[in-house]
């Protein structure tokens, strides 16, 4: 047994016949033989591995075999590995192509099953092979380096041509969603009305606390109907959002009473949680210019989603102050926390943190379900604005319940 028999080796192959020929070969020689089907896939191999030898097919699908190479030689703890080219390109001028691009040696296709294993081992040792005339190397290398322009500037046209198709997707969805919205809304209305006109109705029997009662019944009605109207909304919203068609209903906004009357909706919503609203600086605070409607519907997802992730017992407290012609609001509860990759991620339209299959719909429910939009349309309602949302937050933690705050900027009027 020679002592490089227990060599780690990276072979880069996306042909599974070639991959397993050549793995069962070199393993039956004692060889530790790992396998990666792309050049992406080769390159993180490669960083975690660390093998002593790395097989590469040139012919391999996305990154080739010679580009894989070229990034690796730039890699500071892989430039000095070994890479051996195995292939079957096997045309004149392959061979010095693979070389200048940094292979240190080339094994064609089919391989010598017989032979091969002592020449993985001959590169082991320390066999390398050079380009030996000067005027040569250099013709290759101007070759190979008009063919990495070539190849790059394929690959933009190809990348431009898929975001182009990806823009014009991503628009029929959105004008998809912007029309279904409008059409949703209508038949809501209706129910909607009509369920409160007979609900105005004396003669309607019974109580909307007797379950089963007529009166009951079209009470549920309107309440489901107010729920699914408000998810069109949200959805709505988002995409009018994204394709910057949101419109604002400029005017006075008081920030304390709006934010009063936001805590008061979101009590009323269900069964009562245990939580204390604690305010402080909201009624110091000056008027701003916004649209009043699309604030109530912001902060409301603010406030909601602190109530969802606080258990009971807890406490949200909401304070205002005025920093430098801007008006600073923040929502501190004493919640779960969140992860820190997920306070960025979860202002994503459709992100959810918790797990789907424990979804329900009640809103204020101890984390409760949703959609995924509220914090989405809150940044977009108030970007909008010209103001600016961020979360802070230790962490996530059931026991400890660091908590988290969501602070809001939003500018004063111009003088």
């Amino acid at each position: 047994m020679h002592r490089t028999s227990r060599a780690r080796i990276l072979y880069v192959e996306d042909d599974p016949s070639s991959a397993r020929l050549v793995q069962r070969v070199l393993e039956a020689e004692g060889f530790d033989v790992r396998i990666a089907t792309d050049g992406i896939a080769a390159l993180e191999a490669a960083r975690q591995l660390q093998p002593d030898l790395i097989l590469m097919d040139i012919n391999i699908s996305g990154l080739d075999g010679y580009e894989v190479t070229t990034r690796l030689r730039a890699l500071e703890e892989l430039k000095d590995i070994p890479i051996v080219a195995v292939t079957a390109a096997t045309l004149r001028g392959d061979r010095e192509r693979a070389l200048i691009a940094g292979c240190d040696g080339y094994i064609p296709k089919p391989i010598d099953v017989d032979r091969f294993p002592q020449q993985v081992e001959a590169f082991l040792e320390g066999l390398r092979e050079r380009i030996e005339s000067p005027q040569e190397k250099a013709d290759y290398l101007v070759e190979y380096s008009r063919r990495l322009v070539e190849r790059l500037e394929e690959k933009i046209h190809e990348l431009e041509k898929a975001h182009a198709e990806l823009q014009r997707l991503d628009k029929m969805k959105t004008d998809f969603i912007i029309l279904a919205g409008h059409e949703l809304r209508t038949p809501l209305s209706a129910i909607y009305g009509y369920s409160q006109i007979l609900l105005s109705m004396p003669d309607v029997p019974g109580d909307p606390e007797a379950e089963g009662s007529p009166r009951h019944l079209l009470h549920q009605v309107v309440q489901a109907t107010r729920r699914l109207n408000q998810v069109v909304d949200d959805i709505l919203n988002v995409f009018l959002i994204e394709a910057n068609k949101l419109e604002l209903s400029m005017g006075p906004v008081f920030l304390h009473s709006l934010i009063q009357s936001v805590v008061r909706n979101i009590r009323n919503l269900g069964p009562e949680r245990q939580l204390t609203f604690e305010f402080e600086g909201l009624e110091t605070l000056p008027m701003i210019t916004g649209d009043s409607q699309r604030l109530f519907q912001a902060l409301w997802h603010v406030v909601s989603n602190s109530v969802k992730y606080t258990p009971d017992g807890g406490t949200i407290r909401i304070t205002g102050r005025v920093v430098e012609r801007t008006v600073h609001l923040s929502v501190r509860d004493t919640g779960i926390g969140i992860d820190p990759a997920d306070r960025e991620r979860i202002f994503d339209r459709f992100c959810v943190v918790e797990d789907t299959m424990l979804h329900h719909s009640r809103k204020t429910a101890f984390t409760g379900g949703g959609l995924g939009l509220g914090l989405s349309l809150a940044r977009g309602i108030i970007e909008a604005h010209k103001g600016r949302i961020w979360i802070e937050s230790e962490g996530r933690d059931e026991v400890r319940l660091p908590g988290t705050t969501v602070h809001i900027l939003l500018p004063l009027p111009e003088s």
